[in-house]
C-alpha cells in the first residue's frame, strides 16, 4: 500500500473509532434523559461506525488471528501501563488536575488487569484452547474487570460489585 493511503487509512480508523466511542457514550447518555429513540439512533450509528473501522483496519492489515490479535492487546495495554499512562499522570499532577489523575489511575489499574487477562488467554489460543471464564464483570466507573464474579466493592473505586456490567 502506498504510503498516503496507508496515512489515510490509519487516520480515517482513527477517526471511526473515535466516532463509535462518542456515539455509544451519546446514546448512554440520551437513555439516561429518558430519550430512547434518540439513544437507538446514536447506537446504530456507531455500529455504522464501527462498521467503516473494522473495514479500514482490514484494509490495514491490523486484523489477525486470535493469538496475535491477543499479542496486540497485550503490547497495547502494555504501552499503556509503563509509558503511556505514567506520563499522563506527570502533567496531570503537574498541572493539578484532580479530575485527570482520578481518571488515569482508574484506566492504569484496569489496563493491568486486562494485560494479565491477554495474556491468559493467549496461552491458550496458542494451544488451541478456549479460556475457561462464565462472566466478566466491568465496574462502570474505573474499568475494573473481574471474572466469574463481581466483588462485593470494586477494589480501585469502592464501587458496589452488583452494579457491574456482566458480559
Amino acid at each position: 500500500m502506498k504510503k498516503m493511503t496507508e496515512k489515510s487509512l490509519h487516520d480515517a480508523f482513527a477517526g471511526e473509532s473515535m466516532a463509535h466511542m462518542k456515539y455509544m457514550i451519546f446514546s448512554e447518555i440520551a437513555e439516561k434523559e429518558g430519550y430512547p429513540n434518540i439513544a437507538k439512533l446514536f447506537k446504530a450509528i456507531a455500529y455504522a461506525e464501527f462498521v467503516h473501522a473494522r473495514n479500514h483496519a482490514k484494509e490495514l492489515g491490523l486484523i489477525k488471528s486470535t493469538p496475535k490479535n491477543l499479542q496486540t492487546g497485550i503490547e497495547g495495554e502494555t504501552f499503556e501501563i509503563d509509558e503511556m499512562y505514567p506520563a499522563y499522570d506527570a502533567i496531570a499532577k503537574l498541572q493539578e488536575e484532580k479530575g485527570a489523575e482520578r481518571a488515569i489511575h482508574f484506566a492504569i489499574e484496569a489496563e493491568k488487569i486486562h494485560a494479565e487477562l491477554y495474556k491468559n488467554a493467549k496461552d491458550n489460543a496458542e494451544k488451541n484452547s478456549d479460556i475457561d471464564i462464565e462472566s466478566v464483570y466491568i465496574c462502570p466507573v474505573c474499568g475494573y474487570t473481574a471474572i466469574n464474579e463481581a466483588p462485593e466493592k470494586c477494589p480501585v473505586c469502592g464501587y458496589p460489585g452488583e452494579k457491574f456490567k456482566k458480559f
